[in-house]
């Protein structure tokens, strides 16, 4: 799990505007304030990392001030400032020394230091990036597929703290998926149907959320199947008519008509795992569309899809083309409470969708 720390000292008064502050990150971090002082200033019980005595993480600023044996010490973060390429070997001694957290700290701010350090072996320890900004740490948790374990924050501002949260926490997010029963399906004519070509490389069983109701979304897989007429698209969906919903982030969703190249929306497996992703490019065309309508706990959901053996809805162990779908059949779907007010769940809020 990727962990977020921030600076507390960075923020300088504004802690009051962080009301919910320890929901937001794991670790709060100070140059020289007393775990004591921090949980008055938060108001609750949070993990802190710093020089003084009572903290939960010993901070160290430096590679000279950290002692030569750690081991029979508490958990120790090491601050490491990297300048060169040489100055990575730091981070391998640290950990040698008993370090457990180590923080890149680079000044004139690069991914290719973090790179170097990711693809470097080392027994045990994490490795944090110091960041500015949510922007600086989505590039750090990517970096080469694995990213750091986690970034500290410097914030310049409470919602830049908010902000980087929700990156660090759409890295692991999952979502309850159900079976649905398919009732019907019945030709609606020709209509602007929209496909959607990510940055990324899906895989059987992958694919993007999409329905006629914001509470009921099917997942649909990317054209990650061989066939004997076209070749593999595994980076693309072919969504539906641009009407329909799409997941975008986990508590987000956007008529597919509203995505370009640059828009986050979020790759979903069978098992509920998620991984955020860009559009690269939408391509939207006429073609003849079917209905699909299914049912779940008595709730009837619909969707509406290219009528086309490529066009594959996911099951629980496999994929089913859209062409062969009949009564009785099941697909995965995600079901939720409530109705949308612009992209965003409003639980309290009672919405009729047909």
């Amino acid at each position: 799990m990727k962990e977020l720390w921030i600076l507390l000292d960075s923020l300088e008064g504004k802690v009051s505007e962080l009301p919910d502050i320890s929901s937001l990150v794991d670790v709060i971090v100070s140059y020289r304030l007393p775990k004591s002082e921090i949980e008055k200033i938060v108001g609750g019980t949070v993990t802190v990392s710093s020089p003084e005595e009572d903290s939960d993480i010993q901070f160290v600023r430096d590679m000279k001030s950290l002692p030569q044996n750690l081991e029979a010490q508490k958990r120790t973060a090491v601050a490491v400032e990297i300048a060169s390429r040489k100055d990575e070997r730091k981070v391998l001694d640290a950990f040698a020394q008993g370090a457990s957290y180590v923080i890149l700290r680079c000044t004139d701010w690069k991914v290719i230091p973090l790179e170097n350090v990711i693809s470097k072996n080392r027994v045990s320890g994490k490795v944090l990036m110091e960041v500015s900004n949510h922007g600086q740490a989505r590039l750090a948790l990517e970096t080469l597929e694995l990213g750091s374990d986690g970034v500290l924050l410097c914030p310049s501002t409470p919602d830049e703290v908010r902000k980087t949260s929700e990156v660090v926490r759409s890295q692991f997010v999952e979502l309850d998926l159900v079976e649905a029963e398919v009732t019907g399906k019945r030709d609606v004519g020709l209509g602007a149907r929209a496909c959607v070509d990510t940055t990324d490389l899906m895989t059987p069983g992958e694919g993007l959320l999409v329905g006629c109701q914001s509470n009921a979304l099917f997942l649909v897989q990317a054209e990650v199947e061989e066939n004997q007429y076209v070749s593999s698209r595994p980076f693309r969906v072919n969504a539906g008519p641009v009407s329909l919903y799409v997941l975008s982030s986990e508590d987000r969703t956007n008529y597919l008509s509203e995505l370009e190249a640059g828009h986050a929306v979020l790759i979903v497996s069978r098992n509920g795992k998620t991984r955020p992703s860009c559009v690269g490019r939408m391509k939207i065309e006429r073609r003849p569309l079917v209905l699909v309508e299914a049912q779940w706990q008595g709730k009837r959901i619909k969707t509406i899809l290219q009528n086309a053996e490529t066009v594959r809805l996911v099951t629980k162990h496999g994929s089913k083309p859209v062409t062969e779908l009949e009564p009785g059949s099941s697909v995965l779907v995600r079901v939720e409470q409530g109705g949308r007010h612009f992209g965003t769940l409003v639980e309290e809020e009672s919405i009729i969708e047909r």
